[in-house]
């Protein structure tokens, strides 16, 4: 889609939306009072501490904290992109969503190119799926029964087949008006430099469609029937296509199970669709790369659980350390990664043909823990007898651990590493910290900036030598006073109700005090009081970026101190603010205003008042 989505539209949105109704749908809600209650979707649980308020129009779970409105609900339980979650809310009320920058051409040359796309991949499915089913495909139908995949079961996956022909597939979008360029850059075509020909990428090969989360086609995977090279041959990377970001399986998965809770990641199409034809229907694959930190981050937002599955050789083990390093830093409590290593020989696809289902699923339930795996690969061909070797065994799982992010998993390692080596924990610890240190990292193991100037004290003790102006963004992670005000109002929504009516205190000449004005807004209209709520709001863009950042630091000013270190920033500014020059405040103000910002009243009794003072 073009352009961002105006704020003023999702406000209106969301006062149009009903949360009840949203929730409902996939909530089986009772009525319990004024409110609705309901059986958490985001934790287990037999007794409902999930309840749904008309009034409030928001969520909330009081086992395990999730709170929100519409909006939020189905990010978290559909897993949707935000701008994906306002198209859907916007479909229901049969409201179309507007974007900026629409009316743009070059916009809606790219809209009608990534649609044009789109049509052309689901359309090239089709034709697979079509060939497989006629004379031609008679060879892929026997290979295919030979390894026991049931219709239904092709069916669900989409599985097809491209002819061995050099321009079958070519001719077929041809004739539909789908030119050979647009073919070529989708990774249909293979386009010859040298002769200027252009040909059909898959022959001769079983088709794989890959889909987006939402079922979408944007890529293809061909396994060839015989001997030739490669045995497996992917989509290039096109405009909706990106090896490094996407999973095979995935979007089946969740079509097999909504409440996914633990995903198990193999090596190729043939070995998901195996386990599938076994009932086993929580794999992915990566599609030709190893696992990287977005496929990571993307399955952890859907499940708690992720199983990575190896063959048991020498490559196995090292493509299972290279996954090890990746998830490392993205293992907060709550979650959980297991290693499964096959028997020599063996991959997904011919084991569970061999054992069965259930034997399968207790490899996996039986799959090495995160910190097994880690203190097993660091003690691997080591002496531990010796000193030395005990040395070098520590200080590459501390490595490791110093990659945890911060959190009760990172300090049980540094338990268990003392029992394992009599090293007392607290010294692992002062290792890790000054290591830290010595990286220029944060308490989560990530770059952070140091601690905020006065936190901990009210903001009138801590500006007496800030000078005249108000600091705007500074170098070296330091936060301005702006950004200070920003933060508190991020970490703490409710401190809106101690802010004065007016927000002209924000100063305009830092862009944290213009998007802190913005935040400000949003609070006061949405009567949000949650951070998740607030970063969604701004969700794609410069400064959801930004807060983003702001949350992710750490608030060091005590809660009981907060909203008098926010009062003292108000109080700071405005006093900023009277010391001006009546120039400097008559140009600040006559630019707000040539920027189209609506100025309060007392903003334009305060301008006219300049205006008398400057030409007298």
């Amino acid at each position: 889609m073009a352009g961002q989505i105006p704020q003023r539209f999702i406000d209106d949105l969301l006062a149009r939306v009903d949360v009840v109704e949203v929730v409902g749908e996939r909530v089986k809600l009772k009525k319990a009072g004024r409110n609705y209650s309901g059986l958490c979707p985001f934790h287990q649980e037999k007794t409902p501490s999930f309840t749904v308020s008309a009034d409030k129009q928001f969520y909330h779970c009081f086992g395990c904290g999730a709170h929100g409105n519409g909006l939020r609900f189905l990010m978290e339980y559909d897993k949707l992109r935000f701008p994906e979650a306002v198209e859907q809310l916007a479909s229901r009320l049969g409201m179309e969503v507007p974007r900026e920058g629409a009316d743009d051409p070059r916009a809606q040359a790219r809209e009608r190119k990534r649609k044009e796309g789109v049509n052309l991949l689901e359309l090239s499915a089709s034709y697979f799926r079509e060939r497989l089913k006629m004379p031609e495909g008679q060879g892929a139908r026997e290979y295919l029964e030979r390894r026991g995949l049931a219709p239904e079961v092709l069916e669900a996956f989409g599985v097809g087949y491209a002819p061995d022909a050099w321009e079958s597939l070519k001719r077929h979008l041809g004739e539909r008006g789908i030119g050979e360029p647009v073919q070529v850059e989708y990774g249909l075509l293979v386009h010859r430099e040298e002769s200027g020909r252009t040909y059909d990428r898959f022959r001769d090969r079983v088709m794989f469609p890959i889909r987006d989360i939402k079922g979408r086609t944007i890529g293809f995977g061909g396994r060839v029937l015989g001997d030739a090279k490669p045995k497996y041959l992917n989509s290039p990377e096109t405009p909706v296509f990106h090896k490094g970001r996407e999973l095979y399986g995935l979007y089946e998965a969740r079509q097999a199970d909504h409440r996914l809770e633990r995903v198990v990641i193999v090596e190729g199409y043939m070995d998901v669709v195996a386990l599938a034809q076994f009932g086993i229907r929580n794999a992915v694959a990566t599609l030709g790369t190893s696992t990287s930190e977005e496929h990571l981050g993307r399955l952890f937002r859907m499940v708690s659980e992720v199983v990575f599955c190896f063959d048991g050789d020498r490559a196995g083990r090292q493509a299972a350390a290279r996954a090890l390093e990746t998830v490392l830093p993205l293992m907060i409590d709550g979650r959980q990664a297991r290693f499964l290593f096959l028997p020599e020989g063996e991959d997904p696809d011919t084991l569970v043909r061999r054992e069965g289902t259930e034997a399968f699923q207790d490899r996996i339930t039986c799959a090495s823990p995160l910190s097994e795996f880690l203190f097993d690969q660091a003690a691997a061909g080591r002496d531990l007898a010796h000193i030395e070797e005990r040395e070098r065994y520590a200080s590459q799982v501390l490595k490791a651990v110093g990659r945890l992010p911060e959190g009760v998993l990172r300090s049980l390692m540094l338990t268990e590493l003392s029992r394992r080596t009599g090293v007392e924990a607290k010294d692992f610890s002062a290792l890790l910290a000054r290591s830290d240190a010595g990286a220029g990292r944060g308490p989560h193991g990530g770059e952070e900036a140091p601690a905020v100037e006065g936190a901990g004290v009210p903001a009138s003790a801590s500006f007496q030598d800030e000078g005249d102006a108000p600091p705007l963004r500074r170098s070296g992670g330091v936060l301005s006073l702006a950004a200070r005000a920003l933060q508190l109002l991020l970490h703490e929504p409710e401190l809106v109700t101690r802010l004065p009516a007016e927000d002209d205190w924000c100063p305009e000449e830092d862009p944290d005090g213009l998007l802190c004005r913005e935040v400000i807004r949003l609070l006061r209209a949405g009567g949000y009081r949650s951070p998740q709520v607030l970063l969604a709001h701004f969700h794609g863009s410069p400064e959801g970026e930004r807060l983003a950042a702001l949350a992710r630091r750490e608030l060091l000013i005590p809660r009981h101190a907060r909203d008098a270190e926010l009062e003292g920033l108000v109080e700071h500014f405005r006093q900023y603010r009277r010391r001006r020059s009546p120039q400097e405040e008559f140009d600040a103000l006559l630019a707000r205003e040539r920027a189209g910002e609506r100025l309060s009243r007392e903003d334009r009794q305060r301008l006219m008042t300049l205006i008398t003072e400057l030409h007298r």
